[in-house]
């Protein structure tokens, strides 16, 4: 929408049939295949479409709060030394994070499609806060599934959704996670195909949602590049992003894709450690298959079953990741790191006490990585992070761990 790819740029994709490079692609039953070609051709028009867009820019400014501020983070920087430490703040957008970037740009698609019921999977719950949220807003019905393993533990998010008119599904099959909850929520929409849009929160699934999702979340690294030339007179030399199924990291990257100077960096939940299956690290220490309509990096024992993985944060809890993300792995462009529960927890405990910020425990991931690579840098040399999340979802999950008697 805002961006213009250049042949042979790192931000052309996805080709026509929804792939970057041998990645992406739809991979959906027969029923479906209508419900998506309706969608890539609404989306094909509303992309194009001043008017679309003028709307978005209308409710990400007076509804969002949009342009979320960049914050340099003085006092984290001083404690760790090296590299200027930048946070671009979209957890002080509406609701929480930056999934409302994404919600709102759906729901005017379900809206033009003439859609009159909205269903949505979510781990974290701040997709699903999220979804519900624009339901209200536009006055539509919401359903949302999430595993009965992330109700428990994000308890904060599921009364949110209840206030704000959704109903919530638990989802018990499998570890009770996100993969469980989009399993569901693919259920629902091919028994409810006529009224049913979809919001799917990542930029993950069929084509078109992981291009769609990437462009409604791409204003996070436009509005950061201007931003930061604005303040420093040019770009970062690194960016860092939590990585789960990829949303706010690849809307924070792609602006900055073609730039050769800056650096990106995606930190994936490596939870108990990669030796055995307690970790959700798919571009780490998975293989390419198929998933949720998409072919991309996996969890996946030898028989092509998938594992389900473990992380702390649910929002990271997931055993695949977008597909423009594992083409931009194997292209060597990003790379991508594991972060473990524990050094998570530490980030976690840091901001809080040098910034005054509670983050989530997602970015609290890409945290940990900051912490690890600005005292490598020189002083001169300046980080940009995505702080997707704010952690009030997440402060009874920590409490517990640490004993504080939440």
């Amino acid at each position: 929408m805002n961006q213009n790819p250049i042949p042979n740029s790192f931000r052309e994709g996805p080709d026509e049939d929804g792939r970057f490079g041998i990645f992406g692609g739809r991979f959906v039953a027969e029923t479906l295949m209508p419900l998506i070609l309706d969608l890539q051709a609404e989306w094909d028009k509303a992309k194009t479409d001043p008017t679309f867009k003028a709307e978005l820019d209308h409710l990400n400014t007076h509804y969002t709060g949009r342009p979320s501020p960049l914050y340099f983070a003085e006092r984290l920087t001083a404690e760790l030394g090296g590299a200027k430490i930048y946070f671009k703040r979209d957890e002080l957008n509406h609701t929480g994070s930056h999934k409302i970037n994404n919600c709102l740009g759906q729901i005017l698609l379900a809206k033009r499609m003439g859609k009159t019921r909205i269903i949505a999977e979510t781990g974290a719950g701040q997709h699903g806060v999220a979804s519900a949220t624009v339901a209200a807003r536009f006055g539509l019905p919401c359903i949302v599934y999430m595993g009965a393993t992330d109700v428990e533990r994000q308890a904060p998010n599921v009364f949110r959704m209840k206030l704000l008119g959704a109903e919530v599904r638990p989802v018990s099959s499998g570890h009770g996670t996100l993969k469980d909850a989009m399993n569901e929520a693919l259920r629902d929409w091919v028994t409810n195909v006529d009224d049913t849009y979809y919001m799917i929160g990542t930029a993950a699934g069929p084509h078109p949602y992981p291009e769609m999702v990437r462009e409604f979340q791409s204003v996070i690294g436009a509005e950061a590049r201007e931003q930061m030339l604005q303040v420093e007179g040019r770009l970062p030399d690194m960016l860092i992003a939590a990585v789960g199924g990829g949303s706010n990291a690849i809307g924070l990257f792609h602006p900055f894709l073609d730039d050769k100077s800056v650096r990106m960096v995606g930190v994936e939940a490596g939870g108990k450690g990669l030796d055995g299956n307690e970790h959700c690290a798919s571009l780490t220490a998975g293989s390419p298959g198929v998933l949720h309509g998409n072919r991309t990096y996996l969890l996946q024992d030898a028989d092509g079953q998938i594992k389900d993985g473990h992380s702390i944060s649910a929002g990271l809890d997931y055993p695949g990741i977008g597909p423009e993300h594992s083409w931009l792995k194997d292209l060597g462009r990003v790379e991508y790191v594991p972060i473990m529960d524990t050094e998570a927890l530490e980030a976690f405990q840091l901001l809080t006490r040098t910034e005054g910020i509670i983050p989530a425990l997602e970015p609290s991931h890409a945290l940990a990585e900051v912490m690890k690579r600005a005292p490598k840098m020189g002083k001169d040399e300046i980080i940009l992070m995505n702080l997707c999340g704010r952690g009030d979802k997440d402060i009874f999950t920590v409490g517990k761990i640490l004993g504080m008697g939440l």
